[in-house]
């Protein structure tokens, strides 16, 4: 595993353009001043019927400089890196404060943190991505995607990976110094079926992580298990008959219930969005602080964390873009919701002593704002595997892989659907489902939850694309959680929906 940062961004004049910076907004009156210098590398492939159709190789630089003058905020980016313009950008950020000043409702004020000087961290991966030649990249899809057109059950493939490298400086006025390199990667590969009855598709459950190539070997997921079960998995599919709209037991694999997590209650614990400061992208929030150690979200097996730690997390960091060393702790304690996530300005405007460490930009040219963390269900220690799960299902679905998906400007009504709808009878997998969707609130959902799947039965599933903000941030997040079961569920039917 690589545990240094790359010597050419080293070489980028780093600490002379933060200090240029530094100087500039205090000798400006500048009572707080951040500095952010960026790379980030982003590659994508795209590949149909196992030949090259997309190709991408696109690198962001940059240097983002904030200030906080008469507790107003002023921000400033450039996508050239030197101390001269590094002093340029201090002095618009600080003229832009002033500003600002007469419209604002409020002082800013930050959170105290520790200081951290001159601190390196490097994600958990072992292979980058962009030492890996092209050729090997098509290689590795081409033959994945082969092996499914090899079958007489799908007609057309679609493949795409994309990898990123994130690296990141920062100083503040306080004395801190970070400097950090993290890499990520998402494939995803779908199976298509064409015939009279229309087309049916089937994707991977493959979740994207924080690992480098080494992702696409078997050794780390089996890929090749996975593809070689998908053509009889869609050709099932296919004949599956249409469900039955009513209530079932659930019973949702991690590779969807990451996505249910993420929206019922990564969203909804942001604490921005709960005391109304995020309202403009997707709302605000029903879990708000006056409920906080009273709100009764789910069953007393509902135990969620919220942390920036956990190896191979989209969302893992060592610092976050605020200078905050990273964290864990629990949003949901034995059903009760207990925390929330928070930046260093929302944990001084609450009177919290100390920010978890939530704020990221995702480029240099945005101001960091509030971001989800790996927002993770915890297993039950002695909870069963998934074959002890199905067998306590008497009439039911198992549900696996995320698609769409739909969720009130509160965070309370909502409705998702899969890729595969296996129906359980007396405790056993009898056959495929299709068209299905479940649909409840947020609270009734969750204090639904009667078993929670153990150790076995966990995954760390995740997107790359959470959005946020406005002007709009995007950042990767990822979602443990184990394998649960739900009682009496609304199910509809897709289909029947859409002609109503």
């Amino acid at each position: 595993m690589s545990k240094t940062i790359d010597p050419d961004f080293l070489a980028l004049a780093l600490t002379a353009t933060a200090d240029a910076a530094l100087s500039a907004a205090k000798n400006a009156g500048a009572s707080h001043v951040d500095v952010r210098i960026e790379r980030i590398r982003t590659g994508y492939l795209q590949l149909r019927d196992a030949h090259p159709e997309t190709q991408r190789d696109d690198t962001v630089t940059g240097v983002g400089v904030r200030v906080i003058v008469n507790g107003a905020w002023g921000f400033a980016s450039s996508p050239e890196i030197s101390p001269a313009v590094a002093a340029k950008l201090a002095a618009t950020a600080v003229a832009m404060a002033k500003t600002s000043k007469p419209l604002a409702t409020e002082e800013v004020a930050l959170a105290a943190e520790p200081i951290y000087s001159n601190r390196t961290w490097v994600s958990d991966y072992a292979e980058d991505p962009f030492s890996i030649s092209d050729e090997a990249k098509v290689a590795r899809l081409s033959d994945l995607s082969n092996k499914l057109l090899k079958s007489g059950n799908v007609n057309h493939v679609g493949a795409n990976t994309m990898y990123v490298k994130e690296q990141k400086f920062y100083a503040d006025s306080y004395g801190t110094s970070t400097t950090q390199q993290r890499v990520r990667i998402q494939t995803q590969i779908e199976a298509v079926n064409v015939g009279d009855h229309g087309f049916e598709s089937m994707r991977t459950l493959a979740q994207p992580a924080g690992f480098g190539w080494e992702w696409m070997s078997n050794h780390v997921y089996d890929w090749d298990a996975e593809i070689d079960e998908l053509p009889s998995l869609l050709a099932e599919k296919v004949k599956a008959p249409s469900v039955e709209a009513r209530k079932y037991d659930l019973l949702i694999d991690p590779s969807n219930l990451w996505l249910t997590i993420h929206e019922s209650i990564g969203h909804a614990t942001e604490l921005d969005r709960a005391i109304g400061y995020e309202a403009n992208y997707a709302g605000t929030s029903f879990a708000t602080p006056e409920k906080l150690n009273t709100l009764k979200y789910g069953s007393g097996l509902m135990n969620v964390t919220g942390d920036r730690q956990t190896p191979h997390g989209l969302s893992t960091v060592g610092f976050d873009d605020e200078g905050v060393e990273a964290q864990r702790w629990d949003i949901i304690k034995d059903g009760t919701l207990v925390g929330y996530q928070l930046d260093r300005r929302i944990s001084a405007r609450v009177g919290r002593d100390r920010s978890n460490g939530c704020a990221f930009a995702d480029s240099p040219a945005h101001v960091p704002i509030q971001r989800m963390p790996n927002v993770s269900l915890q297993a039950d220690p002695k909870g069963p595997d998934m074959a002890g799960l199905i067998a306590d299902v008497e009439d039911g679905i198992l549900i696996k892989g995320d698609n769409s998906w739909s969720i009130d400007m509160q965070r309370y009504n909502f409705q998702f659907t899969g890729q595969q709808f296996h129906r359980i009878k007396n405790g056993k997998i009898v056959g495929q489902l299709k068209d299905v969707a479940y649909q409840a609130t947020t609270t009734d959902f969750w204090n639904a939850m009667r078993t929670v799947g153990g150790p076995s039965t966990y995954v760390l599933g995740g997107a790359f694309n959470c959005g946020k903000g406005q002007p709009g941030q995007v950042a990767a997040v990822s979602h443990g959680c184990p394998a649960a079961v739900f009682t009496q569920i609304n199910v509809l039917n897709t289909v029947a929906e859409a002609g109503a």
